[in-house]
């Protein structure tokens, strides 16, 4: 995970160096793009939420911190990147915390339908899962 972090920090960086335009138009995370337009970084939704978790019959379920990132790339053709991940605090039974995490790289096809590759990373799950598949943009 950690390679996959620095390398879209290196894609960033690039962009910014060899970029035509920086556009901050009230936005945290800006919106990149090279003169020639064959390369770009578009924020599309970059959330990070906090919860209290509480059980049906009252029970107090610790903390989660979530973050949601999705945002859209550019190298000769467009890509989404998408980064989900729950990290709970007193969540599980017998854990102090556990996670899950989910990383996306979906290739449009047409406005509807989109490729989606997926790795699924978690606490769960004994190993990590690599999910393959289709998506339906209604």
């Amino acid at each position: 995970m950690r390679k996959l972090v620095l390398l879209v920090g290196m894609v960033l960086v690039s962009i910014t160096l060899f970029s035509g335009s920086v556009s901050l138009a009230g936005e945290i995370i800006p919106t990149l793009e090279s003169s020639s337009g064959r390369f770009g970084f578009y924020p599309i939704s970059n959330e990070v939420s906090i919860y209290k978790n509480v059980d049906d019959t009252g029970e107090d379920r610790g903390e989660t911190l979530q973050l949601v990132l999705i945002n859209s790339f550019k190298l000769f053709t467009t890509f989404n990147f998408e980064f989900t991940a729950d990290y709970n605090f007193d969540y599980t039974p017998g854990l102090d915390r556990d996670h899950y995490v989910e990383l996306s790289l979906v290739k449009p096809i047409t406005k509807v339908f989109s490729l989606n590759v997926q790795r699924v990373i978690s606490t769960f799950e004994n190993e990590s899962i690599n999910q393959f598949g289709f998506r339906l943009s209604l």
